[in-house]
């Protein structure tokens, strides 16, 4: 079956950039939707960035203007580039996606998470 890995987080200090990857592995032939979710402690899981195939990104007021969310069907990977962390940012990152497979589309993929917690 399809899966996602989320990697990329870490521990980071205010004011870096970090790139978050998103590596489906399975079979798939295409990514059709992403998006890009957090969740902090004691908070709701927050819709940060969005994509389509072919469509432009849609981006959160909390991360617009310092983030940007790509693919790469080729290397089946999505990413999230956020700069300018804040203390704010600190939350588990996952990412979201349908896709094309072999069999046809799959619907609602979910990656484990990676950390980002930003501190000084």
């Amino acid at each position: 079956q399809v899966q996602l890995v989320e990697s990329g987080g870490g521990l980071v200090q205010p004011g870096v950039s970090l790139s978050l990857s998103c590596a489906a592995s399975g079979s798939i032939l295409t990514f059709y939707a992403i998006g890009w979710y957090r969740q902090a402690p004691g908070k709701q899981r927050e819709l940060l960035a969005t994509i389509t195939n072919g469509g432009s990104p849609n981006y959160a007021d909390s991360v617009k203007g310092r983030s940007t969310i790509d693919t790469d069907n080729a290397k089946n990977t999505v990413y999230l580039r956020m700069n300018s962390l804040k203390p704010e940012d600190t939350a588990v990152y996952y990412c979201n996606v349908d896709l094309i497979g072999k069999d046809g589309p799959l619907y609602d993929i979910w990656g484990q998470g990676t950390q980002v917690t930003v501190s000084s």
